[in-house]
């Protein structure tokens, strides 16, 4: 009879790849290895022989592409620095810190707000901007180990988000109407050139409320060098018409066909026509050409970026154009000279046009090298090959095609200055040249146009780096023209600077005066509209967000700061008579340990073994009373504690009153301490107490109070009801939860106060409990329906607070997400909600998850689109010789198509608009009530089973192994692919979706047979004993 304890065969055999304990050394020859690594490999081979073509092929290969599970690890390791180094590198000042820790907390409208706010190109400055050499140098994570955030990229995600909700910009809704606003805002505006520089310029405009402005651009297509000069795989057409889009929501409007010079505009025409300011934002359209490059042409194989650039352009990027153009068509060995940003541009596009080979060949070292790292090392991964030290000396052309270049080599000398030996010389077999050695102004028509405004010496208008004024003191000039900047960001910083010297001078021509401090207007959207009030118990609420009772409460100076951020209540320390005053120890308040090792902000726990305040009562109360003189539409709340005396409460209870608070909350229960005197929780564990405690409260005075309950009881319900039958107008749940947070390896505690080292239970806070405060909530909500509740416990995001909302709370107090970070993290809880109320309004939206849409397969955060899918036509691992073959699979298919045909348009227009009421706090509370009761409310019939995405895989193996070692031993692990597959026996449990690491690569389905569950023997059968 076989043991009930021995897995059976089939089992050992699924059970071949689980980890085992291994008593002794392996031993594998060193030729086997190197053969095993190349089948696990999954980075590139150096050997170039075996890469893929990457002809027609543009699609996203940006190193910063994020999916969202990446997005939200490395936001959480953002510090959210002091004064931030980061912001103070960026060229439009980017709360960049603010929009890091939104994208932590899930709320991607604020961190889209925030850096659309300074930035009105962020989705493009987050695909392009070279942020190795501006906020990320600036990173403190630069000094540790783990190395610098990737910023660009999470800005990339957090507005491609944003793209996906269809939202329109409009004016922040607390500046006047524009029908309020002077005649001055009615002046005419041109900017041309619809590039960044335009586009940032025209945003802020029309945000301070201006009516009349109108972008000029000669082409038929609006972005710039944004749309001509940047490929479609690092910077997608509609990215650019989205952004533009945005802008035109605030009434700018865009002609196209129309430039400077040769017949076009003229800034003393356009003045003449009445507009009564101009912006230049043209760029610089002409090449820098050397004279070694003279009388060549494109049909002899000569290419300038200019001309080359935006023919890729043209025939990549989907909605540019309609002139269905195809891809220039490259071949064997090219040169791209020149090493900036442009001419890795030309490099990596040439690739993709047909090149065999491209050298990148350059005047100076790599140390010299002005292109962003991030550029370089796309180049160098695609096999592109450097050769540095080397001016172009003569092309060698043959039946009038280019077939060779001849270069000199160059030495850079003891001063620093550079020189050219004639006497070493390099050939090199060309078939094509690219010529990438920057821009200049150039055309003689475009600069007569400009007229009066002067020029410097080096061919741009005079501007003063400041206001960006020309000579002419109607005129502005920013981006490529103004010669200040270098990059698209810094481009769309010219337009914002100038828009609001733009906007002094416009003023200054009507008499009206304009504050010295520039106060350009935020973005918003019609989310932004969004009421948050809510009533309780006759109180109105701005927010239902809140300061609890604790450290962030220490004085009323920080109460007053916490009331200036946003925060719509604060309660105080809580404070007790003079008689029972105390004095803290310290060390006190110390990081939690249920997370691991986690050093720094973003702890999931604390543990404080703080007291109450050590200021006395007649503090509190004064400065109660001046934070109601000062603050009318915020909510003060005090909290008292005193030990269980009738007098002592009603003295205490009516002196807040006497001082002007707004409510009451009785802590009766805190957990450290205050019990010990016969208070906090030595009166809130015992229901008779806390009857007694809110009845006397409830004799004394005619305010509001809360009775603040403990979890360190039994069943908290029946204190809240205890607390109801005394009178009390509603409950906080909850307090800290008592723990000993954990002993080093010498058994000593941590906090160890003392000479001894002597510790105490503390209180527990922060994301650890909270899943005992929702119980605690939903539970008193359900049996006490409509009895109001502030929550607290845990509360670090809107999405948490809508948890807590959704189970009964009416408003919320927070405390350790402040620890972990500072006031100010109101506003994103802010606008989180804003977001998530109005989205549930959206239709469109109805499959997003609160404000994450669903998920996209991807590997590496790049989306597998359904067509590349049934090319590659199996699933496939992202390793090895698994690899090559999706790799060359998709390589055939894209030889084949039609590039614009291929890639997919993202409009994101029209906007989408509410389908029905947006609900509001109060719809909100108690929404899951009816989903959470007893065990034997729950269907035993309805069961799920596990599905694997085998597309999103990453092979990790962390379902096969909890499956084995927790669970029910249903999911398969092949030994070659490492793809695992869910078997029948599998029972729903979801375990294996809790441990996978890729989001929603495995997902829970109905089961389509009937669950019998394995009872090892069957029912009515005795045990056999051996």
């Amino acid at each position: 009879m076989s043991k009930l304890s021995v897995e059976p065969p089939d089992i050992e055999g699924l059970l071949a790849l689980n980890p085992k304990v291994r008593n002794h050394a392996n031993l594998v020859s060193t030729v086997a290895t190197k053969k095993a690594r190349m089948h696990w490999k999954r980075n590139h081979d150096k050997d170039c022989s075996t890469c893929g073509s990457l002809e027609r092929n543009f699609d996203d290969i940006k190193h910063t592409t994020l999916s969202e599970r990446a997005a939200l690890r490395e936001a959480g390791r953002c510090l959210k620095c002091a004064d931030a180094p980061c912001q103070k590198s960026c060229p439009t000042q980017l709360d960049i810190k603010s929009f890091i820790g939104s994208i932590a907390t899930k709320n991607y409208y604020g961190a889209s707000k925030a850096i659309f706010s300074d930035n009105p190109l962020g989705l493009t400055c987050g695909m392009v901007c070279p942020t190795s050499d501006l906020c990320v140098g600036g990173c403190n994570l630069y000094a540790a180990e783990e190395g610098p955030i990737n910023i660009g990229g999470l800005q990339q995600f957090a507005t491609e988000t944003f793209k996906q909700m269809r939202l329109p910009q409009i004016r922040d809704p607390s500046l006047p109407p524009l029908d309020t606003l002077p005649e001055s805002y009615h002046a005419k505006v041109a900017l041309i050139g619809c590039g960044p520089a335009s586009i940032s310029c025209a945003t802020f405009l029309a945000r301070l409320g201006y009516q009349d402005l109108t972008i000029f651009e000669k082409y038929d297509y609006i972005g710039g060098l944004s749309s001509l000069e940047i490929p479609q795989f690092r910077l997608p057409y509609d990215v650019v018409a989205f952004e533009v889009e945005l802008m035109k929501d605030l009434g700018v409007k865009v002609e196209l066909g129309k430039g400077l010079g040769a017949g076009g505009l003229s800034v003393k025409g356009l003045l003449e026509d009445g507009y009564e300011a101009i912006f230049l934002g043209i760029g610089l359209p002409e090449p820098k050409i050397v004279p070694v490059f003279d009388g060549l042409s494109v049909e002899q194989g000569f290419y300038t970026s200019k001309k080359f650039l935006p023919l890729v352009a043209q025939s990549s990027k989907p909605g540019m154009c309609a002139c269905k153009s195809k891809l220039p068509k490259v071949y064997g060995n090219v040169i791209v000279l020149g090493v900036g940003d442009t001419a890795f541009d030309c490099a990596t596009s040439a690739l993709r046009c047909g090149a065999r080979k491209v050298y990148i060949v350059f005047r100076k070292g790599f140390t010299n090298i002005r292109a962003v790292p991030e550029e370089m090392e796309l180049a160098k991964e695609e096999k592109c090959e450097f050769l540095p030290f080397l001016s172009p000396h003569k092309v060698v052309t043959k039946d009038g095609r280019i077939v060779a270049m001849e270069f000199c080599r160059t030495e850079q000398l003891d001063d620093g200055s550079w020189t050219i030996d004639d006497e070493q010389t390099v050939k090199l077999k060309a078939d094509f040249v690219i010529s990438a050695f920057g821009s200049q102004l150039g055309q003689s028509d475009v600069a007569k146009a400009m007229s009066p405004v002067r020029f410097t010496s080096w061919g741009v208008p005079e501007i003063h780096p400041e206001t960006m004024q020309t000579s002419e003191v109607a005129v502005f000039c920013g981006g490529d023209l103004g010669g200040y900047c270098n990059t698209t960001v810094e481009a769309v910083n010219d337009g914002k600077q100038a828009s609001w010297h733009m906007h002094k001078y416009l003023q200054s021509l009507h008499g009206l005066f304009v504050p010295v401090e520039p106060r350009l207007p935020p973005f918003c959207t019609p989310v932004d509209l969004v009421d948050l009030s809510v009533d309780m118990v006759g109180l109105h609420f701005d927010n239902p967000f809140g300061l609890a009772s604790a450290t962030p409460t220490t004085s009323s100076a920080m109460m007053r700061r916490g009331f200036e951020a946003g925060w719509s209540f604060a309660l105080t320390k809580t404070f007790g008579l003079d008689k029972d005053m105390i004095t803290n120890v310290s060390p006190r308040i110390v990081r939690g340990t249920t997370v691991g090792h986690v050093f720094g902000p973003g702890q999931g726990a604390f543990l404080n073994i703080e007291l109450i305040s050590e200021k006395t009562a007649a503090y509190w109360c004064q400065s109660i009373n001046e934070l109601k003189r000062d603050f009318k539409n915020k909510i003060v709340i005090a909290s008292i504690m005193c030990a269980f005396s009738k007098e002592d409460w009603t003295e205490l209870a009516q002196m807040a009153e006497r001082a002007g608070a707004d409510a009451l909350e009785l802590n009766l229960s805190c957990p450290h301490g205050m019990g010990e005197r016969g208070m906090g929780l030595a009166c809130g564990q015992d229901t008779e107490l806390v009857s007694n405690i809110c009845r006397w409260v409830r004799q004394a005075v005619k305010i509001p109070f809360f009775a603040k309950l403990t979890p360190n009881v039994t069943e908290i319900v029946d204190i809240a009801k205890a607390a109801k039958e005394g009178g009390a107008d509603g409950v906080t749940a909850t307090n800290t939860v008592s723990g000993l947070m954990g002993l080093k390896g010498s058994s000593v505690a941590w906090p160890a106060v003392g000479k001894e080292q002597k510790t105490t239970y503390g209180g527990v806070s922060g994301n650890a409990i909270r899943p005992i405060a929702l119980r605690a909530v939903s539970a008193i909500a359900n049996s006490l329906p409509g009895f109001p509740i502030l929550a607290t416990g845990g509360i670090d995001s809107s999405e948490a607070a809508l948890q807590f909302l959704h189970a009964g709370a009416t408003v919320v107090q927070v405390c350790s997400a402040i620890h972990n970070q500072d006031f100010t993290v109101v506003q994103d809880y802010l606008t989180g909600l804003q977001a998530m109320l109005y989205l549930q309004a959206v239709d469109e939206l109805r499959d997003w998850d609160g404000q994450s849409p669903p998920t996209a397969k991807h590997q590496q955060g790049k989306v597998i689109t359904p067509k590349i899918k049934d090319v590659i036509g199996k699933s496939l691992p992202s390793f090895g010789p698994y690899l090559k073959e999706k790799e060359q699979r998709v390589a055939n298919y894209k030889k084949t198509i039609e590039v614009l045909e291929e890639q997919p348009l993202d409009i994101s227009r029209p906007v989408y608009k509410p389908s029905k009421p947006i609900p509001s706090v109060k719809d909100m509370i108690g929404r899951a009530l009816p989903r959470v009761g007893a065990y034997n409310d729950l269907d035993n019939t309805d069961q799920v089973v596990a599905i694997i995405d085998e597309d999103m895989c990453i092979n990790c193996g962390k379902c096969y192994m909890t499956c084995n070692d927790s669970g029910y031993q249903a999911i398969t692990f092949d030994p070659l692919s490492h793809l695992p597959h869910v078997t029948e026996d599998c029972t729903g449990c979801t375990l294996c979706v809790s441990v996978c690491p890729i989001i929603d690569c495995i997902k829970m389905v109905s089961r389509t047979t009937p669950y019998q569950p394995r009872r090892g023997l069957p029912l009515g059968v005795a045990p056999v004993y051996a």
